[in-house]
């Protein structure tokens, strides 16, 4: 029998493609081809996502299989209207984004990354000392957006005897972390603000020059959540003036391409949409793509994102 074809929608790691070709004929579309009937799956990223105009180009999808957490740049809305199944990975990566979350943290607070440099510059060397960092036990996490990731962050910075408090659409009595209903709030009693919420419209330059004068000089942001959170001109400008004292950043508004004028900070540390890339999360993610195209092609039930809208 032969395999069954899976549309790529736009191209995918060497791993995942490798782990599909192996029970699929894989497909790569150009994004100004024309319409491909005959394709029920299609596989995109999650940092691509899925628009209504890739669904007109293949009239016989029913399933869009996304690789990460995010789904913000998928058309849900269209999805279900035509009937179009979503998956998406966002159990897999839960823990490492946390934990990255809480590197930057300190990677910014500590000036880790900064330090490194002036060790490899000679500086130590030639009797140079750095200024004091910024200590974080006994300190205010403030956590913008409490779902997975974030009530992770929230234990994980709890277990550090850290302070936690949390904003979002909604409050969630049951848990034990104070919520706090505006950003501005948050970040004024917040030592760290880290944004862990989903991006889109709703959320779009949430973080902006008012939120960074409120989280103060002393104050760090860490983004693990997209780059479209942060107005980063205002960002920039707060770190030019030491309004904010560093900041943790893994996504930025234009990646891969990234503001030049962060490049030369101290007071920043880099990463590029790096927090869930560990060898066992990309095992875990790719295995979970490979299950629920699995469970669709057999008529089993899977987590369907569209589905879920109502």
């Amino acid at each position: 029998m032969p395999k069954e074809a899976i549309l790529l929608a736009v191209p995918v790691p060497q791993d995942l493609h490798d782990a599909l070709a192996a029970e699929y004929t894989l497909v790569a579309q150009d994004a100004a081809d024309g319409p491909h009937p005959g394709f029920r799956i299609a596989v995109t990223m999650a940092k691509d996502g899925a628009d209504a105009a890739l669904m007109d180009r293949l009239p016989e999808l029913r399933l869009i299989a996304s690789m990460g957490a995010g789904l913000d740049r998928i058309d849900l809305t269209t999805a279900r209207h035509r009937g179009i199944a979503v998956a998406h990975t966002p159990d897999e990566l839960t823990d490492d984004v946390a934990d990255f979350a809480i590197a930057l943290m300190f990677a910014a607070a500590r000036r880790v990354a900064a330090a490194d440099r002036f060790v490899r510059a000679g500086r130590w060397a030639a009797g140079e000392r750095m200024a004091p960092a910024i200590g974080l036990r006994g300190k205010t996490v403030g956590i913008v957006g409490l779902g997975r990731i974030g009530q992770q962050i929230a234990r994980q910075a709890s277990g550090l005897g850290m302070a936690v408090a949390w904003t979002g659409p909604r409050p969630k009595p049951e848990l034990p972390w104070r919520h706090v209903p505006d950003i501005l709030e948050l970040a004024a009693l917040s030592d760290v603000l880290i944004l862990a919420s989903p991006g889109g419209p709703a959320t779009r330059h949430l973080v902006d020059a008012a939120v960074l004068n409120a989280l103060g000089p002393r104050g760090i942001l860490v983004n693990v959540a997209r780059g479209s959170v942060v107005d980063e001109a205002a960002l920039f400008a707060a770190l030019e003036e030491r309004r904010i004292a560093g900041a943790g950043l893994d996504v930025f508004e234009g990646e891969p391409r990234i503001d030049p004028r962060f490049l030369a900070r101290d007071d920043v540390v880099l990463a590029p949409h790096y927090a869930s890339i560990t060898a066992e999360t990309r095992t875990a993610i790719i295995a979970r793509m490979i299950s629920d195209i699995a469970a669709f092609r057999a008529g089993d039930a899977f987590y369907d994102a569209a589905a879920a809208l109502g």
